[in-house]
């Protein structure tokens, strides 16, 4: 099917292999003229509208610099993307290089990581992102709810974590979230999602993106980056200043920061323990982040609201590496 959708749509041929996805079928293509591509499609009526906004957000950064994206490519009749009869789709270029969570994740990595970031945030504060509020599970609207799920989670110790963090999110970040700018965001920037290529960091699956705090981005790859219990920031501190080098951070969103990491490390647990218990299948890839998460939480779970903030400012002030 695949094949048959690429030549219709595209009048592309090529030798077709399946990659990993949890919702929608992605296929890597490499065509004889020697270009690897990748084309996603679906069958779920909700899918056309994360397409339109992933097609929409990849050809809006186009001509953005600083960082690396994927292009979206036109079908054969100008469209960035297809639909037809119960299914719909586009094809994209294929970023080459090493993810983060393989790479050797220097100081200078991260710093430069950082201000990729925030300039790929900066872009996407110009992008007139196509269904940026259509609805999504990762959305921090849905945070407050995400408690509900908390049957699913493995231990007491884990249990007490997430809802120590998601605590704190509902009395102190929630309230205060709304006074900060809010923009279309890519809304996933993880270890798997982050390239280093040879032309700078690069950024791929705009499947989550959608209209966030502009913060949630710097939030998110930080919460990922949690590892090192001698650091304050579990060594997130490169990534932070790499950021705030580009976009200068308010005083509100130094204090929110580190609440927002350790919300979004436990909604990470509790959507994918769930979602793990109902695709048990696909449960291997689906909690792939997990370990990483529950870790990084016990690191900045000694962090009140002030030595939260007081570290997110050492890192800011500090030089780069």
């Amino acid at each position: 099917m695949s094949a048959a959708l690429l030549k219709r749509h595209y009048g592309v041929t090529g030798s077709i292999a399946a990659l990993s996805s949890e919702i929608e079928r992605t296929v890597e293509v490499d065509t004889p003229d020697g270009r690897r591509c990748i084309l996603k499609t679906s069958t779920r009526p909700e899918a056309v509208d994360s397409f339109r906004f992933q097609t929409s957000a990849l050809a809006g950064l186009e001509e953005a610099a600083g960082f690396v994206a994927p292009a979206v490519l036109r079908t054969s009749s100008g469209a960035l993307m297809f639909e037809e009869e119960g299914i719909c789709g586009f094809l994209q270029t294929r970023l080459e290089g090493i993810p983060l969570h393989q790479a050797m994740r220097t100081p200078d990595l991260l710093f430069r990581t950082g201000r990729a970031l925030a300039r790929l945030d900066l872009a996407l504060a110009q992008v007139n992102g196509l269904a940026a509020h259509r609805p999504v599970l990762w959305h921090v609207g849905c945070w407050s709810r995400l408690m509900e799920l908390e049957q699913y989670l493995p231990s007491r110790r884990v249990t007490d974590s997430v809802r120590a963090a998601m605590a704190e999110y509902l009395e102190s970040v929630e309230p205060q979230i709304s006074n900060v700018v809010w923009q279309v965001t890519h809304n996933d920037p993880s270890p798997f999602n982050m390239i280093a290529t040879g032309q700078g960091l690069g950024f791929i699956d705009f499947g989550d993106g959608c209209w966030n705090p502009r913060i949630q981005d710097l939030a998110i790859a930080a919460s990922h980056l949690v590892s090192d219990s001698t650091l304050p920031l579990g060594g997130a501190e490169h990534l932070i200043a790499g950021y705030a080098s580009v976009i200068a951070l308010s005083r509100l969103e130094a204090r929110l920061l580190v609440g927002l990491m350790r919300a979004r490390q436990s909604a990470l647990i509790l959507v994918n323990y769930w979602r793990a218990h109902l695709f048990p299948a696909d449960a291997h890839y689906i909690k792939k982040n997990v370990a990483r998460a529950e870790h990084g939480l016990s690191i900045l779970e000694p962090l009140d609201a002030a030595l939260g903030e007081a570290a997110v400012l050492a890192a800011v002030s500090s030089s780069s590496p």
